[in-house]
């Protein structure tokens, strides 16, 4: 068994007993990204998105996710709200490959000629 699925196991596990652990759900929506469990890691960042209203990073993931499951019109959207929450990170933002599906539309481009301009008016 490899390191990754036995720590799924793991944080799967704990999340049994303590479904709220949103430390245990960071790390867990990661491991699933990271082994291609797309839909799984979707269905823990909505669950963080729940815990966590106004957690930029929380909704980066998610707009990740959909980008990775082909959601553009969602994943724009949901990296709109990243930003307007304070997603500042644009340097990673930039070369994140789990955005690589939202890069090929033009509005992703826009987003982020607003955003550079409200943030270095």
């Amino acid at each position: 068994m490899k390191r990754d699925d036995f720590e799924i196991r793991f944080y799967e596990k704990v999340l049994k007993n303590s479904p709220n652990f949103v430390e245990a759900l960071v790390i867990l929506g990661d491991l699933y990204t990271k082994k291609g469990f797309y839909e799984k890691g979707l269905k823990v960042d909505l669950r963080l998105v729940k815990l966590r209203p106004q957690d930029p990073v929380v909704f980066y993931n998610l707009a990740c996710d959909y980008s990775l499951l082909n959601e553009i019109d969602k994943a724009l959207d949901t990296l709109k709200k990243a930003l307007d929450l304070g997603y500042d990170d644009l340097k990673y933002l930039e070369r994140d490959k789990d955005l690589d599906n939202l890069r090929k539309d033009k509005r992703f481009d826009k987003l982020l000629s607003l955003f550079k301009e409200k943030r270095y008016p």
